[in-house]
């Protein structure tokens, strides 16, 4: 009896963790469009016109998924060894909150005073946005790359900061109070700004000499606004070690090789 639980736990297990068979990619396909479709759900629902015409459906079809995202919430907590790992991970407390808000529906109805509070916990759904990238394996390689060039994107915005500083203390001292840089911090405000290419408009140089520190400026955000871009492409491009999407039925700890038959975390057997 034991066997056969344990064979069932792990088959559950490889659908709703894995990504590698298909029943696995099935299951990301259908909660993927789940997620879609609750995201319409809420913006339409934001549409003051669209909700009072079909209120009942929006209503009815937010109960339909948040009933299916509950079934996959207790199914996720019921196919690992250990549940808290899942309930207290980073996505277990999104899953969580993307869940329970049509719940609350039964405990602020009534009050007109709770309509207001109502309303803003409802947006809690639109954290079922995070759940997305789950279901998107590049994603994966995206942060591996983002951390791996984290050092080099630290020592980039350092200099960015000094640079915004010595154009920012520069505009002070050319422009002066009489033309809106009254102080060094506004002024470091106008250079990030500037240097950004946003331009708000809201302080702008009025002698020729500070509308040529700003011109400069702003071919200088145009050259510095790809190497962010460059240093993570080339952290990406780098030969990696092809990796699956196996989570260890015991810790759920992902990123194995093709080829591992345990989990590099705990030991335990993979499926």
């Amino acid at each position: 009896m034991g066997t056969k639980s344990q064979n069932w736990k792990d088959k559950l297990h490889e659908v709703i963790y894995e990504a590698d068979t298909s029943a696995g990619k099935l299951f990301d396909i259908i909660l993927l469009f789940a997620i879609l479709a609750s995201i319409v759900l809420v913006m339409l629902e934001s549409v003051e016109s669209f909700d009072t015409k079909y209120h009942m459906f929006i209503y009815v079809s937010e109960w339909v998924i948040t009933i299916l995202f509950s079934i996959e919430y207790i199914l996720r907590i019921i196919s690992i060894s250990k549940p808290t790992k899942y309930i207290f991970s980073f996505y277990g407390i999104i899953d969580f909150l993307s869940t329970i808000p049509m719940y609350l529906t039964f405990f602020f109805v009534g009050a007109h005073s709770s309509l207001i509070a109502l309303r803003a916990l409802r947006l809690l759904r639109i954290f079922r946005i995070l759940k997305v990238s789950r279901y998107i394996g590049e994603s994966n390689q995206l942060i591996k790359a983002l951390k791996a060039s984290r050092a080099k994107i630290g020592v980039f915005l350092y200099f960015v900061l000094i640079i915004c500083i010595i154009l920012g203390s520069v505009m002070y001292f050319i422009e002066g109070a009489e033309n809106g840089f009254t102080s060094i911090p506004r002024s470091i405000y106008w250079s990030i700004v500037t240097l950004t290419t946003v331009g708000y408009g809201d302080i702008a140089p009025q002698t020729p000499l500070g509308q040529f520190i700003a011109s400069i400026t702003v071919i200088i955000g145009y050259a510095i606004i790809a190497i962010p871009t460059g240093i993570v492409s080339s952290e990406m491009t780098r030969k990696k070690v092809d990796l699956n999407t196996q989570s260890c039925p015991n810790c759920s700890y992902e990123g194995h090789k093709d080829d591992a038959e345990f989990c590099y975390h705990c030991g335990t057997k993979l499926n």
